[in-house]
């Protein structure tokens, strides 16, 4: 029988990727405020209502994939928005599936953890930031995601559920488009045939916790994924020097 995947927050981009990568694989239903726009199983629901979240996670299910995401700034006047967002739906996320006997979480989390430590894509450290490095953040969107990973932490270890934690580089839209405005992102891309590998190498796991890098081989990229090799087995197969290369090709056949 195929694993039921439920993507609360899945009718974003990441969401969009992963279902198109895994439908034929994998049983897939989102719950989200929204609708997405890919032709999956929804359920419309409010992960920050503990009761609602509960209630409303099928009972077959075999893993959550936490992509919450709240479209505003990181500014102050929308604090209360991303406690809601960021922390108060991750924490009825992780309690929920201890009480429904859901064996695993995997979080969403981001780079901006350890962004204190990053600039224009690059280390400031002279090496790879590591998950070892004390993850101080810039802004409070960073700050968020961590007090997220560290609820995560608690509640496998209270409730022996597993729970990944993935740091995700750039996840863009249009990987493209964004590799030629941004200069940024040809260190930091995830791309989307990684990001469906990464995430799947962390649903077949056997890690009870864990914080990894979600980020390709990229050239140059400020982050070390050594232990999503080494635990997940995750192995990056197209970074942003393939998508450029494959662009310039296309352009030179026009």
């Amino acid at each position: 029988m195929k694993k039921h995947i439920v993507l609360v927050g899945g009718s974003g981009v990441v969401g969009s990727i992963l279902t198109e990568a895994w439908q034929v694989v994998y049983r897939i239903t989102v719950i989200d405020l929204v609708k997405p726009n890919h032709a999956v199983p929804y359920i419309q629901g409010d992960a920050a209502n503990y009761d609602e979240i509960r209630r409303k996670l099928p009972e077959d299910t075999d893993v959550i994939i936490n992509l919450l995401k709240v479209n505003s700034s990181s500014s102050m006047k929308h604090l209360d928005k991303m406690i809601d967002v960021y922390f108060k739906a991750t924490c009825n996320i992780l309690y929920a599936a201890a009480e429904r006997n859901i064996p695993k979480v995997i979080f969403a989390s981001s780079n901006h953890v350890t962004d204190a430590y990053e600039k224009g894509g690059k280390s400031k450290l002279g090496r790879p930031i590591n998950v070892h490095d004390y993850p101080y953040s810039m802004g409070m969107y960073g700050i968020l995601k961590l007090a997220s990973e560290n609820v995560g932490y608690m509640i496998s270890r209270e409730k022996g559920l597993s729970v990944i934690n993935i740091r995700i580089g750039s996840v863009p839209e249009n990987e493209t488009q964004a590799l030629k405005e941004n200069e940024r992102i040809h260190h930091t891309l995830l791309t989307r045939v990684d990001t469906a590998a990464l995430f799947q190498a962390a649903m077949e796991a056997d890690v009870k916790y864990g914080t990894y890098y979600g980020v390709s081989d990229n050239p140059g990229k400020p982050w070390d994924t050594t232990n999503a090799q080494d635990e997940l087995g995750f192995v990056s197969v197209q970074n942003s020097s393939d998508l450029v290369n494959s662009q310039v090709h296309r352009d030179d056949d026009k």
